[in-house]
């Protein structure tokens, strides 16, 4: 009863074999970088994509032995349109990050249509005016786990789950059904949409893979995470430290009472459909995390690698009053501010390597604490402790700084991406190998857990954050 995974980031590709006691027994992983032909710009090549996923699938499968399932992890808002009795895609893939649609949304917010330009809505529109400007060809639209579905079916699912099509821009607010208002408004046919299932369900084999097993579990990566470390009652919050940071927090069946977005900057998504049900959750979203720590690194040249900001950071007790914003694309929950900027204060002839990099680790934990405080306001939950996985969760030092400025225990997972680990769980739900959700959070074991040592100045980040703000007034005015 062994699980598979397809898991498709922003620039890799993996596959792994789950065990029915939640461990990952084989992984095999294939890079896929996206490209940038121009500012503002992120494509990847659906094709490559594609082969780099059946050929990581079959690897796992070969050395991890038979599965009773497959189950999907993927970028989300990231956009693919392809012939649908070719299968070729038309054009490149717009990545989730592309910004060419910006301009657009603006122009659309006259008319009553409000979509921000990381959804796919604007980038489908962009990719329909490009292949098919009269509409009349035979197209299908997909996020990655639509493509990925595509592709290991061979042709035969065009489908997304409700945790991806919420994140389209495309969907009515209780995700539904597609919203027929904004398919007007960007002239996006409904025969290019996929159906929306169940995240967590049956829906035909794979038939690229050798003995077909059946297609199970579809989710984006953050509700992926959430699932994958057993989040799944009322009030259990996970936050992933990627290149940035998102926090999720399972709020229950019903969905936030708040539209597109709540009053302290936080996003109303679903947590996983099953049965038909809906499971909601409240995210939040932190811009810039791991990406201060590689700016550290590539362009101040004074770590050699990431992993080494633990070290340095750790060889000082304390920062020095040393503050660091990292805004270094603007600010995202609370704020909501895309003209912000990163900010260093504090400096002084005393401040050196150790302060600076310790500074930068304290300002994304500070970042932290903004989100679990905007997602205790917008859900009206009380999170008691926050899970984390992602590349900074194992960073001693910032996990330190997390639990001081948060003021709460900070759970580790114990395996650094949990996105795996989610799919899985949504998979073998629908096949048996657990039976509810239940028993998922009741699995939940973290690798280590942290409490708090000391009590950081919240006074002083908050006036850094203010400093940070506004730096570039014209963009602080644009709000998507």
């Amino acid at each position: 009863m062994n699980i598979l995974v397809v898991d498709a980031g922003t620039s890799s590709v993996r596959a792994s074999v789950v065990r029915p006691d939640g461990t990952v027994a084989v992984e095999h992983r294939r890079a896929v970088p996206p490209s940038t032909p121009n500012p503002g710009f992120v494509e990847f090549d659906p094709r490559e994509l594609a082969a780099a996923a059946l050929d990581v699938a079959r690897l796992a499968m070969k050395e991890g032995g038979e599965v009773a399932a497959v189950g999907i992890a993927n970028q989300r808002a990231s956009t693919v349109v392809w012939d649908r009795a070719t299968g070729e895609p038309v054009g490149p893939g717009i990545g989730w990050q592309d910004l060419r649609t910006a301009v657009l949304c603006l122009m659309l917010q006259s008319s009553g249509v409000r979509l921000a330009p990381n959804v796919s809505a604007t980038k489908l529109a962009v990719l329909l005016d490009m292949a098919d400007p009269g509409r009349r060809r035979d197209l299908c639209f997909g996020t990655v786990d639509t493509w990925l579905a595509w592709t290991l079916s061979c042709g035969a699912l065009h489908v997304t789950d409700a945790t991806n099509a919420g994140l389209t821009g495309l969907v009515l607010e209780d995700v539904s059904g597609w919203d027929e208002a904004v398919l007007a408004a960007l002239n996006i046919p409904a025969s290019v949409l996929p159906r929306i299932v169940d995240s967590s369900g049956i829906l035909g084999p794979a038939l690229a893979l050798d003995c077909a097993p059946p297609l199970a579990a579809m989710a984006g990566d953050q509700q992926a995470s959430l699932v994958g470390q057993g989040c799944t009652r009322s009030g259990l919050a996970k936050a992933t430290f990627g290149t940035g940071g998102m926090l999720d927090v399972c709020v229950g069946p019903s969905r936030p009472a708040f539209g597109a977005r709540g009053g302290a900057g936080c996003f109303p998504v679903v947590a996983w459909r099953r049965g038909g049900t809906d499971n909601w959750g409240i995210e939040a979203v932190m811009l810039s995390a791991g990406s201060a720590v590689e700016w550290l690194r590539d362009d101040l040249g004074i770590l050699a690698s990431a992993e080494a900001s633990d070290e340095v950071a750790a060889s000082v007790a304390n920062s020095g009053d040393v503050w660091f914003v990292p805004a270094l694309v603007g600010l995202g929950t609370p704020h909501w501010d895309f003209g912000a900027r990163g900010t260093l204060i504090g400096l002084t002839r005393g401040s050196g390597r150790a302060e600076i990099v310790r500074a930068v680790l304290e300002g994304v934990a500070h970042r932290g604490a903004d989100l679990v405080e905007a997602a205790e306001a917008d859900s009206g939950v009380t999170i008691e402790s926050l899970r984390v996985d992602g590349g900074m969760s194992a960073n001693t030092t910032f996990v330190q700084a997390l639990a001081d400025a948060c003021q709460r225990n900070i759970e580790v997972s114990p395996v650094t991406e949990a996105t795996t680990r989610g799919a899985a769980y949504l998979a073998g739900l629908a096949v048996g190998v657990w039976h509810d959700e239940e028993e998922i959070a009741d699995a939940w074991a973290p690798r280590q857990v942290v409490a708090p040592r000391r009590t950081p100045d919240r006074d002083r980040w908050h006036q850094a954050v203010a400093r940070a703000m506004g730096t570039v007034p014209e963009l602080s005015a644009v709000r998507f």
